[in-house]
C-alpha cells in the first residue's frame, strides 16, 4: 500500500494568529468508509481488488500459509473472469453502484451539514480499491481537517467490516507525523432514521404495488464461528429485523430474516437466503419483497445474487412474485438520515 507523503508548510515555523474555535480545535472532517469495488468491470480489475479483499485476516480468517496458495491458485485464476460479466451488467456511467451511490451520500452529507450550520469536509474511503482510505485521509488533512469523524457504512458491526475499516484508518494514522483526532461510529443498526429510512421505502412500494405476502430481509452472511468467538454481527441483525418489523407492524410470519453471500466450506449462519426462496417457491409462497438492510449502497451482492440470481430461484421453485427493494443508495429518506447521524455525532465532538 503506498501513501502519499504528507504535505509540507512553506515555513514551519510561521504561526497564524488564533481566532475562534474552529482555528483553536481544527477544523472537523467527515470520513465515510465503505467496502469497495473494482475499478471495472475487467477481469484484470477484479483480480486486483479481490487479491487486496481477500488477503485481509479479517475476512478470511485462515493462516496465510494455508490460504495463500487457493487465493492465489483457483481463485485468482477462475473467478475474476466469471465475475467480469456480473459486474458489467450492474455498472453504472460513474462507475460501480457502490463507489456512485457512496459518493452521493457524500455529497449529500456535506451539503445537509452545511444547511446545519457545520462546517464540515466530508470525505470517502474505500477498505479496498480506489478511493483509498489514505488518500482519504490526506485529503481531509490538506482541507485543514485536525478532527475526523469516521463512518463505516455498515449498520451492523462485524469484524470483517467495521473492524477491518478501523484497522486501515489506524495504519494510515500511524503513518502520519501530525494525526487528526479521530472517533468513530461504530454501528447504527437501530437508530431510528436508519429504520424509518428502510420503512419509507418499503411503504412506498406497498403503496404503489401493494403488500406481498412475505418480506424477506436477507442479511450478507457469515461463517457461524465468526459469532461463536464474540462477534456481535448476528445480534445486531435480528436487532434491526426486530426495529423495522415493529414499525411496519408485521407479524413474525411476514418478516423473515435470512443471510446470504455463503463462500467456502464453513458453516455459515443459517437461514440460507436462496434455499429459503426455493423452500418458499415449492411451499406454494406466491409473493416476497427482499429487502438487503446489512448494505447502504446497491452492490454486486444486491442488484446480481438478489435481485437477479433470487428472483430466478423463486420463480424457477413456483413462486409468483419476486420483487427487489432497492437499498437506500440515494432517497431522501436516508440521505436525510445519514446527514442526522452525523451531525448528531459531530455535535458531541464539539
Amino acid at each position: 500500500m503506498k501513501y502519499l507523503p504528507e504535505p509540507r508548510r512553506a515555513d514551519p515555523f510561521d504561526v497564524p494568529p488564533v481566532s475562534g474555535e474552529a482555528q483553536a480545535y481544527g477544523r472537523q472532517g467527515v470520513l465515510l468508509l465503505n467496502l469497495g469495488t473494482p475499478d471495472a468491470p475487467t477481469p484484470a480489475a477484479i483480480r486486483r481488488y479481490l487479491a487486496e479483499f481477500l488477503s485481509d485476516q479479517r475476512v478470511i480468517e485462515l493462516p496465510s500459509w494455508l490460504w495463500k496458495p487457493v487465493l492465489y491458485g483457483a481463485i485468482l485464476t477462475r473467478r475474476p473472469a466469471r465475475l467480469a460479466p456480473r459486474y458489467a451488467s450492474i455498472w453504472m456511467e460513474g462507475g460501480s453502484p457502490l463507489l456512485v451511490y457512496t459518493q452521493r451520500q457524500a455529497q449529500a452529507v456535506q451539503a445537509g451539514l452545511a444547511a446545519k450550520g457545520l462546517d464540515a469536509t466530508v470525505a470517502v474511503g474505500m477498505r479496498y480499491g480506489q478511493p483509498s482510505v489514505p488518500q482519504a485521509l490526506q485529503a481531509l488533512k490538506e482541507a485543514g481537517c485536525e478532527r475526523i469523524l469516521c463512518v463505516p457504512l455498515y449498520p451492523q458491526y462485524a469484524a470483517s467490516t467495521t473492524a477491518t475499516a478501523v484497522d486501515q484508518v489506524a495504519r494510515a494514522a500511524a503513518r502520519m507525523r501530525d494525526q487528526p483526532e479521530l472517533s468513530f461510529i461504530k454501528r447504527f443498526h437501530v437508530d431510528a432514521g436508519y429504520i424509518g429510512a428502510m420503512a419509507t421505502a418499503i411503504r412506498q412500494r406497498w403503496r404503489a404495488d401493494g403488500e406481498p405476502e412475505r418480506l424477506l430481509l436477507s442479511f450478507h452472511g457469515l461463517p457461524r464461528a465468526c459469532i461463536e468467538k464474540g462477534d456481535p454481527y448476528y445480534r445486531d441483525c435480528m436487532q434491526t429485523a426486530q426495529a423495522l418489523a415493529a414499525v411496519l407492524a408485521l407479524p413474525p410470519e411476514r418478516c423473515v430474516v435470512t443471510f446470504q453471500s455463503r463462500f467456502g466450506p464453513a458453516k455459515w449462519l443459517d437461514p440460507d437466503t436462496e434455499g429459503t426462496l426455493k423452500a418458499w417457491g415449492k411451499a406454494g409462497v406466491s409473493s416476497v419483497d427482499v429487502v438487503c438492510p446489512g448494505f447502504t449502497s446497491d452492490c454486486l451482492e444486491t442488484l446480481e445474487e438478489i435481485a437477479m440470481e433470487g428472483r430466478e430461484a423463486f420463480l424457477e421453485s413456483g413462486g409468483r412474485q419476486f420483487r427487489y427493494i432497492p437499498v437506500m443508495n440515494d432517497a431522501p429518506a436516508w440521505l436525510a438520515a445519514l446527514t442526522d447521524l452525523v451531525a448528531r455525532r459531530l455535535e458531541t465532538l464539539r
